[in-house]
């Protein structure tokens, strides 16, 4: 049976940690790639699963390294939990672990922040979780509050060595609660369909580089994009052949891709 070739790639979503930046540098060829994709007037968006900056954070911690991404250009998982609350249930009220990334977008879209009988338990990225924090969570969530986390992701990255991140705790409060959350970010394809609307896009037409096998690539794949893996991050060349799917290719980097864009 012959493949049916894909269609040329006119829209470009990227992951930022371990394909812009990594360990708090950029990426060599990231800023070139950013300005190729500026200058040539393609769709693009950059996505994380940290939700801890709102966008025009990103947008300056970005900027100091030289990469120039409009605040309009960058999808969050905090983004992308808002906008489904919001859909879900129009200004609701929830009870709120994280920082100012998701606090803030949840405000945005008119969400009131308690911990007296919340609609939801909202479990973001923070460097600092508190004991008390996830206690008030636990007892939150057996009293009937629903249980959402921004991303699944079990660790981060930081300049000492990995960190527990918001898949880890969701996992703490799940054992103690017997309640799973419904994590937002990658590989949810419902990031991938946000991030597709947001820029008017279409899958067919559209590329996911990350670094990640086990999110990137996945929800890239499962919305039917073309994937490319980028070994500067968490995900090796060895890797790929552990996993029962692969991405459309392996580049190096993104300085690989800048002659592909426009």
């Amino acid at each position: 049976m012959s493949v049916r070739p894909r269609k040329p790639v006119v829209s470009w979503l990227t992951d930022m940690d371990g394909v812009l930046v990594h360990e708090g540098q950029p990426v060599p060829g990231a800023p070139e790639f950013i300005r190729k994709l500026r200058d040539s007037g393609r769709p693009f968006l950059v996505l994380t699963n940290n939700s801890i900056y709102t966008a025009r954070d990103l947008c300056a911690r970005l900027a100091r390294m030289g990469i120039d991404v409009p605040e309009e250009s960058i999808w969050t998982s905090a983004l992308a939990t808002a906008q489904f609350l919001d859909d879900q249930r129009p200004g609701g009220t929830a009870y709120v672990i994280g920082e100012a990334g998701l606090t803030t977008a949840l405000h945005d879209v008119g969400y009131i922040l308690s911990n007296q009988e919340p609609d939801y338990v909202v479990l973001g990225e923070t460097r600092t979780y508190s004991f008390s924090a996830i206690t008030t969570a636990i007892r939150l969530i057996a009293d009937g509050a629903r249980f959402i986390a921004t991303n699944p992701d079990a660790t981060g990255p930081s300049t000492e060595g990995l960190l527990p991140a918001c898949g880890s705790v969701a996992a703490l409060i799940s054992k103690a609660t017997g309640v799973e959350p419904y994590f937002i970010g990658k590989p949810n394809p419902m990031m991938m369909r946000a991030a597709l609307n947001t820029i008017d896009a279409h899958s067919e037409t559209t590329a996911m580089i990350g670094d990640r096998m086990d999110t990137d690539v996945l929800c890239g794949l499962e919305a039917g994009m073309e994937t490319i893996l980028v070994l500067t991050g968490i995900s090796t060349r060895d890797d790929v052949d552990r996993y029962p799917y692969r991405p459309s290719r392996v580049v190096n980097s993104v300085a690989d891709l800048i002659d592909e864009v426009g």
